[in-house]
């Protein structure tokens, strides 16, 4: 039995993934920071607290963590307000999961940008619930945001499906003991390996329906 659904945000709602990049690689370049080839990958999935402490530890800024995550946020906003990156189907997809089953958001984005991406997507009163990794003591891949999701919503881990993109995002809801419908980011597509550990995996948000839920739900190990 399906009790409840959890969406993922950047990277699947949203095509941002590379826009965080973009931003983050921006400002370490002009505040002085030594950005690499991993940053992207090292970050994906960090909570706010965690990317910020390793822009300022790895990377080397000497701005505080504090003030590189406004830093980022500031800009982060005026980008979504500009022009929403929306993922095609996006909105279809949530309002079509929606009618069946409550839903929830569980995000690596801060607060203020999960609240404003959702206002301009016009589904911010589909979601029963949603958490951002700054609220909780670990971001993706450990599991405490899908827990946190699960808590918040009332029911089981085991009971609820989540929405990922990214490899981190799988492992947290996995490791969550959530089942997984992965449709893979493809600017960043997970190895295979990490795909292997999802109940589905889809082509796009469009095949993303009830029925693929429900298939999804009635694997082994249910």
């Amino acid at each position: 039995m399906i009790d409840a659904v959890a969406f993922d945000l950047d990277g699947l709602l949203l095509d941002t993934e590379q826009v965080w990049d973009e931003v983050r690689e921006a400002i370490t370049r002009e505040r002085g920071g030594r950005w690499h080839d991993r940053a992207q990958a090292d970050m994906m999935g960090m909570s706010s607290v965690e990317w910020s402490r390793y822009m300022h530890e790895v990377l080397a800024l000497p701005q505080s963590p504090e003030e590189l995550n406004r830093l980022v946020v500031k800009r982060m906003l005026e980008r979504y307000r500009e022009r929403l990156p929306l993922v095609d189907g996006a909105v279809e997809a949530v309002r079509r999961l929606g009618e069946r089953w409550p839903l929830a958001l569980a995000s690596s984005s801060n607060r203020e940008v999960i609240d404003a991406a959702l206002e301009l997507l016009g589904v911010a009163d589909l979601f029963q619930a949603t958490v951002s990794s700054e609220e909780v003591a670990r971001g993706k891949p450990a599991p405490d945001v899908y827990l946190d999701v699960a808590r918040r919503l009332g029911v089981a881990p085991e009971t609820a499906v989540a929405i990922e993109d990214s490899a981190n995002g799988i492992r947290s809801a996995k490791a969550a003991r959530m089942r997984v419908i992965a449709i893979p980011n493809p600017h960043y597509r997970p190895p295979d390996a990490v795909l292997a550990d999802a109940d589905a995996v889809l082509d796009s948000l469009v095949e993303l329906t009830t029925d693929a839920v429900e298939s999804a739900s009635s694997r082994p190990g249910w």
